[in-house]
């Protein structure tokens, strides 16, 4: 920078206000005191260190090449020194040290600075790479697109759905009583794995032994003497739980016991109400019903969802579960439901079964949801895997379970309890 550039000097006899040279010559060492300069009692001003003339592209320059060198690193991983003003070259200053000593740019002192020397001088250069390798302008190809993925083995998946299917039509329209102990050995085997991932995962010990021998009679109490019969054995299994840890020390007994009262509600209470349906004239129909429906529900959402799937039905629970999958779910559980309860169910009606098929898909995706919490909380992604491609019992029993009494109660206020 040229000293023209800070103005012209000021005529004899005005006032101090210009950093420029004085009649009696400059002041060896001396730092600019800022507003002392423009005081009207000064004797004389101070001179600023007259800086040399620096090229419009900075000061590192082939000046018969017309070109300067990059003013920042010229790859990623190279370091960058200091700030750069768009005159620097690699991050030197533009004009070398700063004024009277000190460290420039926050490093540590160089040169006269170093020394103690309060004379400016200038920094040594930078070292300059003499081939640098420009970086490639070839943008990088964008990955493809991947095909969307059900992310389970769908050929074991529709297998073991077959197999499960034949074995639940079969005993169900043979005999009653071989379904009730069907739904009895999926209880006990729902709760073994319900409280084996507690212990895992929580370190809770939810005592198993009562828990599966009040709920397997839970189901058959259901199925003997209905509703009331139900929740009599749901409270002497309560009562057995609390019982049954008083074997053990005391320490955990709360969460323990809370523990195995949620989980004989939460599987074998509500199972009950398929054996309390079943117990019906008509029963074998209408636990068909509430099958059909709740498959259908998850068919219609898994498809749905799959393929027109965009917005997050609820992100933080289950990410794969989408808004447009849940109208699948309603569309296809009402349409079945109209279907089923107009050709299959005694007195029942097509609107009925909108009814019936709007609210099977609400449990079954508030069921879904709700185990998925509880996975969450677990860490885990299956409750088992006793079901190659569905995980374990309580995998398909998600929705199942919090469907069995919203159903039955609407068979009982449409047709009666049969």
């Amino acid at each position: 920078m040229n000293d023209s550039s800070w103005g012209s000097p000021p005529q004899a006899g005005s006032r101090a206000g210009y950093w420029g040279p004085a009649a009696q010559g400059p002041v060896q060492g001396a730092a600019p005191a800022g507003p002392a300069y423009d005081a009207p009692e000064a004797q004389q001003t101070r001179p600023m260190p007259i800086v040399p003339d620096v090229p419009a592209h900075g000061g590192n320059q082939d000046d018969d090449r017309g070109a300067a060198r990059p003013g920042g690193p010229l790859f990623r991983d190279e370091p960058h020194h200091g700030a750069s003003y768009g005159t620097a070259s690699y991050g030197n200053p533009p004009y070398g040290n700063p004024p009277y000593g000190g460290t420039p740019y926050g490093g540590e002192p160089y040169g006269d600075a170093a020394r103690g020397n309060d004379t400016p001088s200038a920094r040594p250069p930078a070292a300059v790479p003499q081939n640098p390798e420009p970086m490639s302008d070839v943008p990088h190809p964008a990955p493809a697109p991947q095909k969307k993925s059900a992310g389970r083995d769908l050929g074991a998946a529709i297998g073991v759905a077959v197999g499960l299917g034949a074995v639940i039509l079969a005993s169900l329209l043979i005999v009653k009583a071989v379904f009730v102990g069907v739904v009895a050995v999926a209880v006990v085997v729902g709760l073994w794995e319900l409280t084996s991932r507690l212990q895992e995962r929580k370190g809770i010990k939810a005592p198993l032994v009562p828990l599966a021998v009040g709920g397997a009679a839970m189901v058959v109490a259901g199925y003997v003497r209905g509703a009331e019969g139900a929740w009599v054995a749901m409270a002497l299994t309560a009562l057995a739980v609390l019982v049954w840890r008083m074997t053990e020390p005391p320490e955990g007994y709360l969460k323990d016991v809370t523990a195995g009262v949620f989980a004989a509600f939460y599987v074998p209470f509500l199972a009950t109400f398929v054996a309390v349906m079943l117990a019906s004239d008509d029963g074998a129909f209408r636990v068909m019903t509430f099958l059909l429906l709740t498959v259908v529900s998850d068919t219609g959402a898994y498809a749905v969802g799959w393929r027109f799937g965009r917005t997050k039905l609820a992100p933080r629970i289950s990410p794969g579960k989408t808004r447009e999958g849940l109208l699948g779910a309603v569309s296809f559980a009402m349409v079945a439901g109209a279907l089923l309860m107009q050709f299959l169910i005694d007195d029942g009606t097509w609107w009925q079964g909108l009814v019936l098929g709007f609210a099977v898909a609400a449990s079954a995706t508030l069921g879904d949801l709700g185990e998925s919490m509880i996975k969450r909380d677990l860490g885990i992604k299956d409750m088992g895997t006793l079901l190659p491609g569905h995980g374990g019992i309580m995998d398909r029993l998600d929705s199942l379970l919090p469907t069995a009494p919203v159903v039955w109660a609407l068979f009982v206020l449409f047709v009666g309890s049969g």
